[in-house]
């Protein structure tokens, strides 16, 4: 038998033994064949029927005979512990491996290293079970553009959540954005959050009071001092995002009104800016009601929106979108006149 087959082989019977209950009147050989079925082995009541034999030739296994259907246990007091993982525990920590690695300390990373390998080795010797193929199938992609995730210098990470977990200061070289130089920073740590490709931790600096997000990447150096690290009073990281400290924002509420192309009304009805989102269609087009947080992420979206979303309200939103669209267009016209002409095909 080739090696590929009976690594299968010894795979599903291993599965099996997790299967069988620990006492009568067991499971039926159907009941097992679906239960692999499961699992993600497809084989015929016979094949079940021969693993068993094959198994109960080794192990303490017994067959309930009294009455048909016979069921499968183990002997009273024999029942062995069968280490490993099912299929479904190992797809799930393949796709969650990548996810979890930046949100939890490194030490219990550590803890589940021995896990994760497992899933590796789970999903590896079953190359022909169509279910382990699971994770080649599915992705999670961010929307808009997918940019690769920044550098964080070894060791930030680990520095960060140590100081996270134990309740203690931080003392950083921070490069805020836009300046090449770090300056030196005594941060209060409160909580780690994943945005996309980038990690952030929301944290006061000093004395001050107002938790700010600090991008991971943007750290020369991080020391988890002795001191106790002060907590904001009240301070909760679901209040601070439903507040919505991970737009980059003040935590204001405005109302958007704005007038919104027919392709994108179909979108927002899809996919709403917000609960109490409105949009009132007429004669002179869509027009779009919604509360909002006051946020760097709404410019963003609504100058990404291009002529799809003209803001009419608030009054300073609108202001400061106009201000951009006029720098864009005033850097665009300049740099056109270094532009050759498009040749004109004869």
């Amino acid at each position: 038998m080739p090696r590929a087959d009976k690594e299968s082989t010894l795979a599903r019977q291993w599965e099996l033994m997790r299967l069988i209950p620990s006492r009568s009147p067991g499971r039926t050989v159907g009941e097992l064949r679906e239960a692999l079925e499961v699992v993600g082995y497809t084989v015929t009541k016979r094949t079940v029927e021969r693993d068993l034999a094959d198994l109960a030739g080794i192990f303490p296994l017994q067959c309930n005979a009294i009455s048909k259907p016979y069921g499968w246990h183990w002997e009273p007091g024999a029942q062995l512990e069968i280490p490993g993982m099912d299929l479904t525990e190992a797809l799930s920590l393949g796709l969650l491996e990548e996810v979890l690695r930046p949100l939890v300390p490194e030490s219990f990373v550590q803890g589940l290293e021995h896990r994760f390998r497992l899933a590796r080795e789970k999903l590896a010797h079953l190359p022909d079970n169509p279910r382990a193929r699971w994770s080649e199938l599915v992705r999670y992609l961010p929307p808009g553009l997918t940019f690769l995730p920044p550098t964080v210098v070894p060791g930030i990470l680990r520095e960060v959540q140590e100081g996270l977990l134990r309740g203690k200061r931080l003392r950083a070289g921070y490069r805020s954005a836009g300046k090449p130089e770090a300056s030196e920073l005594e941060l209060h740590p409160l909580a780690l959050i994943q945005q996309g490709v980038r990690s952030y931790l929301i944290a006061t600096a000093f004395d001050y009071e107002k938790p700010l997000l600090y991008a991971l990447h943007r750290f020369d150096w991080v020391e988890v001092m002795a001191e106790k690290a002060k907590r904001p009073a009240g301070f909760t990281l679901d209040d601070y995002l439903n507040r919505g400290g991970g737009q980059f924002g003040e935590g204001k509420i405005i109302t958007l009104k704005a007038e919104i192309t027919e392709t994108l009304a179909r979108l927002l009805e899809e996919t709403p800016l917000s609960k109490d989102q409105k949009i009132v269609s007429g004669k002179d087009g869509h027009k779009l009601t919604a509360t909002l947080f006051d946020s760097w992420q709404l410019r963003f979206w609504i100058l990404s929106q291009g002529a799809d979303v003209v803001v009419r309200q608030p009054a300073t939103v609108r202001k400061e979108i106009v201000a951009r669209i006029e720098e864009v267009s005033v850097a665009y016209r300049a740099g056109s006149e270094n532009v050759s002409q498009p040749m004109k095909h004869k």
